[in-house]
């Protein structure tokens, strides 16, 4: 399940389409579950239990830590889990920082 700013949920084909475009796709789920689920193409794992820390990083240590380009408070961000529950909770965490 997925979760966008201004639409809190999108088909994976919405997902696709958004890809072409510069987004970044924030997959919340635990380490262990990309090892066994397998990765999104062009995601970058962030585990709920860090993304507050992650959204708060200095950006050399956030490109560093990981492998991306940090995203501005304005950049289009999708959260993304296996159900919806902890991208809903990482979408309302990016919120209370200041993302838009």
């Amino acid at each position: 399940s997925l979760c966008g700013g201004g639409a809190p949920s999108l088909s994976y084909q919405e997902l696709k389409d958004l890809k072409k475009t510069n987004i970044l796709h924030i997959d919340v789920r635990e380490r262990w579950e990309i090892e066994r689920f397998g990765r999104i193409p062009a995601s970058i794992n962030i585990p709920l239990g860090e993304l507050v820390e992650a959204l708060q990083m200095d950006p050399t240590d956030f490109k560093e830590q990981y492998n991306q380009k940090m995203p501005s408070k304005s950049d289009p961000v999708v959260f993304s889990c296996l159900a919806g529950t902890r991208s809903k909770q990482a979408l309302s965490f990016a919120t209370s920082l200041g993302f838009s």
